[in-house]
């Protein structure tokens, strides 16, 4: 095994690393594509990838097998590349059957997560959204589950939309009728999927950081090394890994925007915002049934919301995937002070997630909080 860091990766590797994800029969999730953590190890130093190769015949090293990106913290705490932002999380794995595989077919990865750990030199490592089917990283019973709900318009937007009309003909109509008065108060109503201004994205990001603030949330885009990351990746053009910057305008003025990051087959929703001046329209809904219509005329078949509960994914949502939280360990004193030291935080968390009434208390004494701190 060959520890890096990702900008010292040979393109061979990159290469095989598209290879073994492709074949892998998972969701082409682009969080989990080389150019993500190549992007973020230009922002963040801590940023290293494990290169696990078969056993040479001799010769010369055997061929890759396995990447495992991960970030390395003092006294060996690991956690996912890029946690904190990043949608889908894992290991890149050759697919077999074995103990230490990704569900599917040929050969299975020869160590397991103790031995994976003790190459990378980590004690432990966190995640907050692990793919499904990562069982080098153990039972998924082990870990908190969570579920990442999914537009599918894979049949075509038509199709998409009968099926909400159906499930919710209340939100269809009223969000419909919403953006004809928006264009008929305001003005013509315009949609660019693929937006490449760079002054859209800036107000995107204002618009977020002030929502933040209002709802008594942490600021992501107060930690410059996340602006840094989306300003990157803004610009990346990857078949696997796109920057998608989506705008919706009135008369020329951006009222509701989203970037996130595409496949060929699938958008993975990051970061949506809108101006609060049009609240009133739903900007934020229109957006979105914009964006999926724009994505089926793309070829894109999925549409993932991201995990986390919010009554707009419930309405537009078609199914959902599966992600976990958890830490994966290797025993010792410095797993063991992890475990004392953010297991308490967890099991908080899990408690009132799992009680939807203290959960609607909680939300709003944040956004009671943000009102007053934004004064």
């Amino acid at each position: 095994m060959r520890v890096v860091k990702p900008a010292e990766l040979a393109e061979a590797e990159a290469e095989a690393w598209r290879e073994l994800r492709a074949k892998s029969g998972a969701p082409a999730n682009p969080f989990m594509e080389p150019e993500f953590t190549l992007a973020v190890g230009r922002v963040r130093p801590g940023a290293r990838v494990a290169v696990i190769r078969e056993r040479g015949d001799g010769s010369g090293p055997g061929e890759p097998i396995g990447f495992f990106p991960y970030e390395r913290g003092p006294l060996g705490q690991g956690r996912a590349i890029g946690l904190g932002v990043s949608d889908c999380q894992g290991g890149i794995f050759r697919t077999g059957s074995g103990p230490g595989a990704v569900a599917g077919t040929g050969a299975a990865m020869p160590l397991t997560v103790r031995e994976l750990l003790r190459g990378c030199s980590l004690a432990t490592w966190e995640f907050d959204n692990l793919e499904a089917g990562q069982r080098l990283f153990g039972p998924a019973e082990a870990f908190t589950g969570f579920e990442s709900p999914v537009i599918e318009v894979g049949e075509g937007y038509e199709a998409y939309a009968a099926g909400v009309r159906t499930r919710s003909p209340k939100f269809f109509r009223t969000t419909t009728a919403k953006e004809r008065r928006l264009a008929r108060q305001a003005g013509e109503v315009r949609f660019v999927f693929d937006e490449r201004d760079p002054a859209a994205l800036r107000t995107l990001m204002a618009w977020k950081s002030a929502q933040y603030r209002r709802t008594g949330r942490s600021d992501r885009f107060a930690k410059e090394w996340i602006s840094a990351l989306v300003r990157d990746l803004a610009t990346t053009r990857a078949p696997g890994c796109s920057g998608v910057l989506s705008v919706l305008y009135v008369a020329d003025r951006p009222v509701a925007a989203h970037f996130g990051l595409r496949s060929r087959t699938l958008l993975s929703c990051w970061f949506p915002a809108y101006d609060p001046e049009f609240a009133k329209f739903s900007p934020g809904l229109i957006l979105h049934l914009r964006m999926a219509e724009a994505a089926a005329g793309a070829g894109i078949g999925v549409l993932d919301l991201g995990r986390g509960a919010a009554e707009y994914k419930d309405a537009l949502k078609t199914g959902g995937l599966r992600v976990h939280e958890g830490t994966a360990t290797r025993p010792g004193v410095r797993s063991a002070l992890h475990h004392l030291s953010k297991e308490p935080v967890r099991r908080a968390h899990g408690f009132v997630r799992e009680r939807p009434r203290l959960a609607a208390y909680t939300r709003t004494a944040l956004t009671t909080w943000g009102r007053l701190r934004s004064r």
